[in-house]
C-alpha cells in the first residue's frame, strides 16, 4: 500500500470510531484524492475548527466553489455540525474526513462522480 492507501485507513478509522459512521470507501477515496497534495502537509491536512478564518475558508473553497453551494448561514451551520460530528474536542480534524462529512450532509456525491 502507498502512503494515501495509508492515509485513507486512517481517515475510515475515524470516521468509524470518532464520527460514528460507516464509510462509502469509494467515496471517501474520491474525497482524498480531492484534497490533493494537502493530505501530505501537517498543518493543511487538518482543518483548524476554533479558527474563523480557516472555516470561512472551507465555506468559500470547498462548499461554494467545489460543491456548488449558495452561500448562506446554513453553510456555516453544517460545518459546525461536521465539528461537533468528529468531536470538538479532537484536535486532529482531517480535512478529508471534515470534507466527506460535508459532502455526506449536502447530498453531493455526485461532485465526485
Amino acid at each position: 500500500m502507498g502512503k494515501r492507501d495509508d492515509l485513507i485507513a486512517l481517515y475510515a478509522s475515524d470516521l468509524k470510531e470518532k464520527c460514528g459512521m460507516t464509510p462509502d470507501m469509494a467515496l471517501l477515496t474520491k474525497v482524498t484524492i480531492g484534497c490533493g497534495p494537502s493530505i501530505y502537509d501537517a498543518d493543511a491536512s487538518t482543518v483548524a475548527g476554533t479558527q474563523e478564518s480557516e472555516l470561512e475558508t472551507v465555506k468559500n473553497n470547498f462548499l461554494i466553489k467545489k460543491l456548488g453551494l449558495n452561500d448562506g448561514p446554513e453553510l456555516m451551520a453544517a460545518i459546525n455540525e461536521a465539528i461537533e460530528t468528529y468531536g470538538s474536542s479532537n484536535r486532529n480534524k482531517y480535512r478529508a474526513v471534515f470534507y466527506y462529512l460535508l459532502t455526506k450532509k449536502f447530498g453531493k456525491e455526485s461532485v465526485y462522480s
